[in-house]
């Protein structure tokens, strides 16, 4: 708590500020859905859509303060964060929610690796944390680059091999003890099977949401700040060549689907691009969108953090497999 805060008075002043800073409120105070339209369920072609058809979205919980970095085990239970709450909660495959995690560093964007460790952006200390889910023990895997603090890790996505990539945008958090911005950029960062960190793009205004293809061979990136969503293709030693804008829409989450169509969430909506940067589809939600993931016992559920609470609508497709 900050001096001058009154205990009732701190966290709703807080998290509007949390909002401001993620880009969902405007600096009124209104939520903003940043110049995007949405419908309940719109596609660009009558087959096009991969929501099931007939299907709606559902409000599955609500009563949480900022919910985000939703991932699914190997048996498509689904983990979620509420980061001022500093809790990861889990929703199981029969429909059963409950608190994994607390404290959890602040934790943003969860992955689970092909281990069953759950990766988390615990920006609270501006780190990268490796969780055993069983005993619950947490391994720091990333603490600073350069003998700098990072800028606060947001989103992560790990790779068939075991390697990470991160995202270290700047939002500056209302629970931070730290001065200004250490790093001397905002970018992408690449933490390797062994152990090696290095940044592997660092020209970006506020990098954000992040996923890959299940082979490994494509990166996806959200620069939030520039509004665009930029791809790479991942060499074998974890470098990244080949940029290119995918479409011109910033987003703070996504994910990919079976048929490699990419979901953004931004504004009250997650928008489907296909897998050559067309808008295939868009979804309505009832509140701001910060981040998705498909789940369920036949991954053919898209989940969806969305302000203060957890959604969901079953699909026509399933979501990508590891491999």
């Amino acid at each position: 708590m900050r001096a001058g805060d009154k205990p009732h008075q701190a966290w709703p002043k807080r998290c509007e500020e949390w909002l401001k800073a993620e880009g969902f409120l405007t600096a009124g105070g209104k939520v903003s859905d940043a110049g995007i339209k949405t419908s309940n369920v719109s596609a660009t072609a009558a087959d096009a859509s991969p929501v099931e058809p007939g299907a709606k979205v559902e409000k599955l919980a609500s009563g949480f303060k900022f919910t985000e970095g939703p991932a699914p085990d190997a048996e498509g239970n689904v983990y979620f964060t509420d980061q001022p709450n500093d809790k990861i909660l889990k929703w199981d495959t029969d429909g059963k929610l409950s608190t994994f995690m607390e404290p959890c560093g602040r934790s943003n964007g969860l992955c689970f690796d092909k281990d069953g460790k759950l990766w988390a952006s615990a920006d609270e200390q501006n780190q990268l944390w490796k969780i055993d889910v069983k005993t619950k023990e947490k391994t720091v895997v990333v603490k600073d680059h350069g003998g700098k603090l990072l800028n606060g890790p947001n989103d992560v996505w790990v790779t068939p091999e075991g390697g990470a990539y991160f995202t270290d945008p700047f939002y500056k958090r209302p629970y931070w003890k730290r001065g200004e911005q250490e790093q001397d950029a905002k970018g992408v960062y690449f933490l390797s099977p062994d152990g090696k960190l290095s940044r592997v793009d660092g020209d970006y205004k506020q990098p954000n949401g992040i996923i890959g293809t299940p082979d490994g061979k494509k990166l996806y990136v959200a620069d939030i700040g520039a509004n665009k969503i930029n791809v790479y293709d991942i060499e074998k030693d974890g470098t990244l060549k080949n940029r290119k804008t995918f479409c011109e829409m910033g987003s703070d989450g996504m994910t990919i689907d079976d048929e490699g169509s990419i979901y953004l969430t931004r504004g009250k909506a997650v928008t489907v691009f296909d897998k050559d940067g067309k808008k295939a589809a868009v979804i309505d939600v009832p509140e701001g969108a910060t981040n998705a993931c498909f789940g369920g016992k036949d991954m053919k559920t898209l989940f969806i953090t969305a302000g203060t609470s957890l959604y969901s609508v079953k699909m026509r497709v399933k979501g990508a497999a590891r491999q």
